[in-house]
């Protein structure tokens, strides 16, 4: 994962557990939301301009996303039109097209890009499930880190004599029902995203 969460404030920092389930859950919400932002960028047999959310161009030497350089529309389900506010940047646009992962094959008439978005084939539709499997993975093993820091805190707070054991057993319980939560959530997301990718259209 990219972007891993940010990172919980020093030990010290949390007085009782209500604080430490706080940020593991304002952790665990940014992990879910940030899958979310990654699978937008994976393909499915449909014309989406979401599909270039996580591709960037190279503009005079700074990597900026497509959509802060032209308009993307989406005409008919199997093109993605894209007209880049400055023309001189077409072939940049173009380049990130072809060298990403995406498997598309850009060309234009000089004012606009047109990126035709061909049906999958069965062998294609695979690779974009095992990478979206690979992205779901990288998630859940960042829940279960911002588990295992949550159980150490409240694990401290006991010894610390700032809890009892009973609120330890509890506090570590809620933890993991948080956790449960969470992983079902990215499991389900990645369900749905599966479920596009496999559609024939």
């Amino acid at each position: 994962m990219k972007n891993e969460p940010a990172a919980a404030p020093s030990t010290s920092a949390f007085k009782n557990v209500k604080e430490v389930e706080g940020n593991a859950k304002s952790r665990m919400e940014k992990a879910v939301s940030d899958l979310q932002h990654e699978m937008a960028g994976i393909r499915t047999g449909r014309a989406s301009v979401s599909i270039f959310d996580t591709l960037k161009v190279d503009y005079y030497g700074t990597p900026t996303p497509i959509n802060q350089l032209a308009n993307l529309h989406v005409p008919e389900p199997t093109l993605i039109t894209i007209q880049p506010w400055d023309v001189s940047q077409i072939g940049a646009i173009e380049k990130a097209i072809r060298t990403s992962d995406l498997g598309l094959n850009p060309g234009n008439d000089g004012k606009i890009i047109r990126v035709p978005v061909p049906p999958l084939t069965e062998e294609r539709r695979k690779e974009i499930v095992k990478r979206l499997h690979h992205v779901a993975e990288d998630h859940r093993v960042a829940l279960r880190n911002i588990r295992r820091d949550a159980n150490e805190h409240v694990k401290k707070l006991l010894k610390d004599k700032a809890i009892s054991e009973d609120d330890e057993r509890r506090g570590l319980e809620e933890v993991q029902k948080m956790t449960d939560v969470y992983i079902g959530k990215i499991d389900a997301a990645a369900k749905v995203k599966e479920k596009e990718i496999l559609e024939i259209k």
